[in-house]
C-alpha cells in the first residue's frame, strides 16, 4: 500500500489529512482480519517517529520511508522525492526478503511511485486516486488553490500504468472517463467504507455530556480541513440567516489550527473575521482537530452534520455521521450526491447558495420527529457500507489481478 504524501496514522483535519488517511488505515486493519499482509509505506515527515509502526494490527505495518528533509513538505516540492521514496521501499523489501504480490497505490503522487516499483517487482498496480486534479481547478478560487500542469500530467500517466482503477462513485467513473478518457474497462467502482465498531450512535445526553456543547440547545456540526473548497462561508452565512430568522444554532468546527498566534492558516484567519463581522462569535466555535477516537461524540450530538464542500469525491465525514445516526445536509455535488439521499438521510443542496441550506437546517432545527426518522435512516443506510462488505469487494478485485487465494 503506497500513501506517499499523507500517513494513515496522522492526526485529522490538518492540512493534508482526511478522508484518504482513514481509508487507508481501516482498509488495512480489515485486510488483516481478512488474512492479508500489509506493508503501508508513507513518506517520513518526522525524525522523532519510529520509521516501522505496527498500530494498525494484524502484523500489518506503517513504514515511514525518508525521502527529502523528514519534514512536512508542499505537493509541489513532494515529487522531486519520489525516486528516493521508491528506493527506499525497495531497500526495505530487500533487507526483509520480501515479495508482494500486488502494489494498491493512493492519490496520484503515489501512482508514480508505483511505476518503478511495478516494473522492479513484476506485479499487478491498484490505484485509487481520492481527488482529482481537474476537479480541483474547477472549484479552485485563488491562485494557490489551483492544481498544477504536473498533476494533470501525472494524473494521466498513472491512468496509463495502473491495472485497475477504483472509483469511489459513478460520479467519478464519469469524470475519469469524459474529463480524461480513461479507459472504463480499467475502472471498478468501489465506495469507502465505514467502521461500524466506532462510529454508531450514541445517546445524545450522552454524547452532549461528553463532549460539553455550547449553551445552546441545537448544535450543528463540520468535519474537515479548513480551506476554501470545503465551503465553510457558505456555511457560516446560512447561520447568519438563520439567526436573522429568530433560529438561534450553534456550529461547532472541527479541523485546523484556531490559535492565529501557531500559525492559523489564511483561510482559517478568514472564517474567524467573517464569523466575526456577521455578529456570530457566541454562536461559532473553532476547536480545532480532533482524535477518531472522540469524533462519534460529536456527530452523535450534534442535531445535523454539514457538508458544504464545492467538491468531493466521495465524503467520509457524511458517511460516519450516518453512521452514527445524525443527518447530514450537504453540497449537491461529486460523491455527496450519490451518498446523501434527499429527504431520506438528510438532505441536499446546491452548492455556495446560503440561503438554501439556511432553509433545509431551518427545518432539520424546527422538527425533532424529522430528525429523529432521518438519524435511523442514516444509520440503517450506513451499515451497507461495513468495511467487513467494503473489504470483500476490494478482496475480490485483487484475487482478479493475483491468481491465488490471497484470503488464505
Amino acid at each position: 500500500m503506497l500513501s506517499y504524501h499523507t500517513c494513515p496514522l496522522a492526526t485529522l483535519g490538518g492540512k493534508d489529512t482526511g478522508g484518504m488517511n482513514v481509508y487507508v488505515r481501516d482498509l488495512t486493519r480489515q485486510l488483516g482480519r481478512c488474512g492479508i499482509h500489509v506493508d503501508v509505506f508513507t513518506r517520513s515527515q518526522d525524525e522523532h517517529i519510529p520509521h516501522v509502526l505496527h498500530d494498525l494490527g494484524y502484523g500489518n505495518r506503517v513504514v515511514h520511508v525518508p525521502a527529502g528533509p523528514e519534514e512536512p513538505l508542499p505537493k509541489e516540492e513532494l515529487v522531486k522525492h519520489i525516486p528516493e521514496f521508491v528506493a527506499g521501499i525497495r531497500e526495505f523489501s530487500r533487507q526483509k526478503e520480501l515479495t508482494y504480490d500486488l502494489i494498491h497505490s493512493h492519490y496520484w503522487m503515489s501512482g508514480i511511485a508505483a511505476e518503478e516499483l511495478k516494473a522492479a517487482w513484476d506485479v499487478p498496480v491498484v490505484h485509487m486516486f481520492h481527488t482529482l486534479g481537474v476537479m480541483k481547478q474547477r472549484v479552485a478560487r485563488l491562485p494557490g488553490e489551483a492544481e498544477g500542469d504536473y498533476r494533470l500530467k501525472g494524473e494521466k500517466r498513472v491512468l496509463r500504468i495502473a491495472d485497475q482503477i477504483v472509483a469511489a462513485t459513478q460520479a467519478e467513473y464519469a469524470q475519469l472517463q469524459w474529463l480524461y478518457q480513461a479507459d472504463t474497462r480499467k475502472i471498478t467502482i468501489i465506495p469507502p467504507g465505514v467502521d461500524l465498531g466506532h462510529f454508531y450512535p450514541i445517546p445524545v445526553d450522552e454524547a452532549k455530556a461528553f463532549i460539553g456543547v455550547p449553551p445552546c440547545d441545537r448544535t450543528l456540526l463540520f468535519v474537515g480541513r479548513i480551506e476554501p473548497l470545503k465551503g465553510i462561508d457558505t456555511l457560516i452565512q446560512a447561520i447568519g440567516l438563520m439567526h436573522q430568522q429568530g433560529v438561534y444554532t450553534c456550529l461547532t468546527v472541527i479541523g485546523g489550527d484556531p490559535e492565529q498566534g501557531n500559525g492559523g492558516n489564511v483561510e482559517m484567519l478568514r472564517l474567524q473575521a467573517l464569523s466575526a463581522q456577521a455578529g456570530l462569535t457566541d454562536l461559532v466555535t473553532f476547536i480545532g482537530k480532533r482524535g477518531q477516537d472522540t469524533l462519534p461524540y460529536y456527530y452523535s450530538a450534534a442535531d445535523a452534520v454539514v457538508v458544504p464542500s464545492h467538491y468531493e469525491s466521495f465524503g467520509m465525514v457524511a458517511l460516519e455521521a450516518m453512521a452514527c445516526g445524525t443527518p447530514v445536509v450537504a453540497s449537491q455535488v461529486g460523491g455527496l450526491a450519490f451518498l446523501v439521499q434527499d429527504g431520506v438521510t438528510g438532505f441536499t443542496v446546491p452548492v455556495e447558495e446560503p440561503a438554501a441550506l439556511a432553509e433545509k437546517l431551518i427545518l432539520l432545527a424546527n422538527d425533532a420527529e424529522l430528525r429523529r426518522q432521518m438519524g435511523e435512516n442514516a444509520a440503517a443506510f450506513a451499515r451497507e457500507y461495513s468495511w467487513e462488505k467494503i473489504a470483500n469487494r476490494m478482496v475480490g478485485l485483487y484475487q482478479k489481478l493475483v491468481p491465488q487465494d490471497m484470503a488464505g
